[in-house]
């Protein structure tokens, strides 16, 4: 049917509470407890190690698995077993790790090999595991997501005394580097809040389509560089979604007040840390609800505030405020449509395939048509040639030119052969000769009519020939006009062709975009129907960059 228009150490380290080294938000930080007046001694086991108390003789050992920032916090928090009653008491057994690896543990491992007690960084990471069974028990800590940056960039843009919306801020010119969307919640709770702030619907999902297509680029910064860049205090720097404990625990590591949280007026969404009990035996449901009734305690407050985050009613970290790139009021909470979020998650997901793109454009001379500043033709151009700048180097593409009889009895040309945009193509990358090939299509206008069908089954017969089963192979065909070859292929017996020589193992979509009124929508998305594609109108020649975009989120 038509349609109109940061990154954290990851490490797996499992430790008792002897204190083994464990990575922190990207710092290695070696803790030894030591407690005085006999209250807790430690031993180092070649097994998992656990902590022990004296007068405990029945030691019910509990998997508690955090997320690597808090490990030491609940480290602390856990120094002294909880009691069970009499001479029993929960002895926690820690892992730090990330939350994706639990999640994706919670799928795949028997409850013996599962923690029994979760901190996650993010609720949004429960949600994910849909029906495993998890009881929320309170929250650890929280920690409001910003926008940091270094404070000369801030100044510059104005931001602290005018702080931007998040929409406002993420589809700006700066340079942004984005967290990994599969394993940060900070990455999706930032898009989320950016879908949010720009109101929802397609053009919202677009402008974070972009977002994320354009940090998939390898010349953007990574998360750790944009972080080195503020704590150095670089004119330059990157935007970097953060939590507010990370611009903290950055800017005591380096010595440094120049990384700095910038709020969004439109709220923070936050970490809340939940404490979730993940199901267990009967036997050993006390103990792992005891370790988690410690977590969500009145006494984890003023240790989380120490360690850097806002306890859960929002008060503020330990020494915030001045000299500390954040400040001591609470930012204003943003809630996110978590329905939403999970959505909007899915839908980026899919883009961690790879497209591989023949782009056929129309050449006829009904493209000379005006439109906006200049023509269809110089339109098309110039929204192709935005979208190629945002794929990243693992995308591949090709162009076609087409009209009617370029080539003797062809009425398709070949532009540029499809490669992986990084590709060299004859000294210059495969990026940089579709930039150029891209500027020659409107001085490529030809009279004579459109052939559209022939032109339709022989991209999709090259894009088959030229398969890659690790990406999803398209061919995005736009035109201005109808079939107007009498003496080639008819619309019947195209689509009649195109069924049969589906291969299923080698799928091509068409994505048809119907450029102006003149177009024939109707063929389009019956060519997309018989291809598993999809078909656009785009009535304002204008539209096209949004079309575009929309393609590339939604893969026909």
């Amino acid at each position: 049917m038509g349609r109109h228009a940061s990154q954290r150490a990851h490490r797996r380290a499992r430790t008792g509470l002897a204190g083994r080294p464990a990575l922190l938000g990207g710092l290695a930080v070696l803790l030894v407890a030591v407690l005085a007046a006999g209250l807790v001694w430690w031993t180092s086991r070649d097994d998992d190690a656990v902590a022990d108390a004296p007068g405990c003789a029945d030691e019910q050992t509990v998997r508690v698995t955090v997320a690597p920032e808090v490990e030491s916090l609940v480290r602390e928090l856990l120094a002294e077993p909880p009691s069970l009653g009499g001479d029993s008491c929960a002895v926690a057994e820690l892992t730090a790790e990330e939350p994706l690896q639990t999640l994706a543990d919670l799928g795949a491992l028997g409850s013996d090999a599962l923690p029994q007690v979760w901190v996650p960084d993010s609720s949004l990471w429960a949600a994910r595991a849909g029906d495993a069974g998890l009881v929320p028990s309170g929250s650890l800590a929280t920690s409001p997501l910003v926008l940091a940056t270094s404070r000369a960039v801030a100044e510059e843009l104005g931001w602290l005394e005018t702080p931007p919306s998040w929409g406002e801020a993420l589809t700006t010119d700066r340079p942004l580097a984005v967290p990994d969307l599969a394993e940060s919640a900070e990455g999706i709770s930032v898009l989320g809040a950016v879908r949010q702030s720009l109101g929802g619907g397609e053009a919202a999902d677009n402008a974070v389509v972009e977002a994320v297509l354009a940090a998939g680029r390898g010349d953007v910064p990574t998360v750790g560089d944009a972080i080195t860049a503020g704590t150095e205090g670089g004119a330059d720097a990157p935007l970097v979604p953060l939590s507010e404990q990370e611009v903290l625990t950055a800017n005591r590591a380096a010595g440094s007040d120049s990384l700095v949280a910038v709020y969004p007026r439109d709220g923070s969404p936050s970490l809340d840390y939940p404490v979730l009990r993940v199901p267990t035996r009967e036997e050993d449901q006390d103990a792992a609800s005891a370790v988690a009734e410690v977590l969500v305690g009145a006494q984890v407050n003023a240790r989380a505030r120490a360690a850097g985050f806002r306890d859960h009613q929002g008060a503020a970290p330990d020494g915030a405020g001045t000299g500390t790139g954040i400040q001591e009021a609470a930012p204003r909470a943003l809630q996110l449509d978590g329905a939403a979020v999970q959505a909007l998650l899915g839908r980026l997901s899919s883009l961690a395939t790879p497209s591989r793109l023949l782009t056929v454009i129309d050449v006829s001379t009904s493209m000379n048509a005006p439109a906006g500043d200049g023509t269809r033709a110089t339109l098309a151009r110039d929204a192709t040639k935005s979208a190629l700048t945002l794929l990243p180097d693992s995308y591949s593409g090709g162009l076609w030119a087409f009209a009617y009889q370029l080539d003797g009895e062809r009425d398709h040309v070949e532009l540029a052969p499809i490669r992986t945009f990084g590709a060299d193509a004859g000294g210059k990358s495969q990026r940089q000769l579709l930039n150029e090939q891209f500027d020659s299509v409107p001085s490529l206008l030809q009279p004579g009519g459109t052939g559209l069908y022939d032109t339709t089954l022989a991209a999709v017969r090259a894009s088959r020939d030229a398969f890659d089963a690790r990406s999803v192979n398209t061919v995005v065909l736009i035109t201005d006009g109808e079939n107007e070859d009498d003496t080639g292929i008819q619309l019947d017996v195209l689509l009649d062709t195109l069924r049969s020589e589906a291969d299923p193992n080698r799928p091509v979509k068409v994505v048809g975009i119907a450029l102006g009124p003149d177009a024939d929508l109707g063929a389009l998305e019956e060519i997309a129907g018989a291809t598993g594609g999809a078909a656009y109108q785009a009535l304002d020649p204008e539209d096209l960059q949004s079309v575009l975009f929309d393609a590339i989120r939604r893969r026909g």
